[in-house]
């Protein structure tokens, strides 16, 4: 059973498009220079912090999660197997329309993102492993991502235009350009690192608040007339059942030390925690 995506979605997409245009258009240049703005920061901010996550990160470490891939094996299978189907079985539950089932599916077959590494570094978590999981599901979300959006959307003929490759892609460069940075620091002159990371994580929540309140200001109010109230209770369950299901992959596979690796997932983004109830002595959680 798959969802079927009717060709009256794109009759959506143009009129949404053409809303869109209008609201722009009606409201001055100020709203479309802001963004571009926000955008900039964004990607200047999230620089610095990939650096500063770099900064984590041992390239023996590293090595040893590449030649001993079963904790990307499972991000990688939790990111292209549960998510998906995650994202595929809500939309039918609620009965999304066409366009809200699309944009659902969008978000569960997306590959991780940077935000899990700030996870997983405000909460002490595997950085190392952290970096290499969403490298490889970022890599493989260039091909995975289009494959999955097909066989879910029964091949519906102009699904691909709407992948994201050119975000991927730069995600994929971000990664490893800002953590390549990072990990040279770490290598050469280890006695900054601390300070380039607490620096960097201070920017990123001023940043974080600032930008934040911007956008409400300017575009809070047109948050709420596209949420269905099937579409919040779909955002809110997919990272539920992410998370539950990946604690449960973490504990089957036995990856508890040195810290207990549970995969959360955020509107499709993957991202690594701690277990407060770790046991030292290299057993199973109480």
């Amino acid at each position: 059973m798959v969802v079927t995506i009717t060709p009256t979605i794109e009759s959506n997409f143009s009129s949404f498009g053409r809303n869109v245009n209008t609201t722009t258009t009606n409201g001055s240049g100020f709203s479309d220079n802001l963004d571009m703005v926000i955008r900039f920061a964004f990607i200047v901010i999230l620089f610095i912090t990939m650096v500063s996550l770099g900064c984590t990160l041992e390239i023996s470490k590293i090595k040893n999660h590449l030649t001993k891939p079963k904790g990307v094996a499972i991000a990688v299978g939790a990111q292209f197997g549960i998510m998906p189907l995650t994202a595929f079985c809500l939309a039918k539950l609620f009965q999304l329309g066409p366009m809200e089932t699309l944009a659902v599916l969008i978000c569960g077959c997306c590959p991780g993102g940077n935000l899990s590494n700030i996870f997983a570094l405000a909460l002490q978590g595997d950085m190392n492993l952290s970096v290499v999981m969403t490298t490889c599901s970022t890599a493989l979300g260039l091909g995975m991502m289009p494959l999955l959006l097909y066989l879910y959307s029964q091949g519906f003929s102009n699904l691909v235009q709407y992948v994201p490759f050119t975000g991927i892609t730069f995600a994929l460069i971000m990664i490893l350009v800002a953590c390549g940075i990072g990990i040279l620091i770490n290598y050469r002159v280890p006695q900054y690192s601390k300070i380039i990371i607490q620096v960097g994580l201070m920017v990123m929540l001023i940043s974080c608040v600032v930008i934040g309140v911007l956008a409400g200001i300017f575009d809070g109010g047109k948050l709420f007339t596209v949420l269905s109230p099937q579409l919040t209770a779909t955002a809110a369950l997919m990272p539920l059942i992410g998370f539950t299901c990946g604690y449960i992959l973490s504990t089957v596979f036995r990856m508890n030390a040195p810290y207990w690796q549970t995969y959360c997932f955020c509107g499709g983004r993957l991202s690594e925690h701690p277990d407060v109830f770790h046991n030292p002595e290299g057993g199973l959680p109480c």
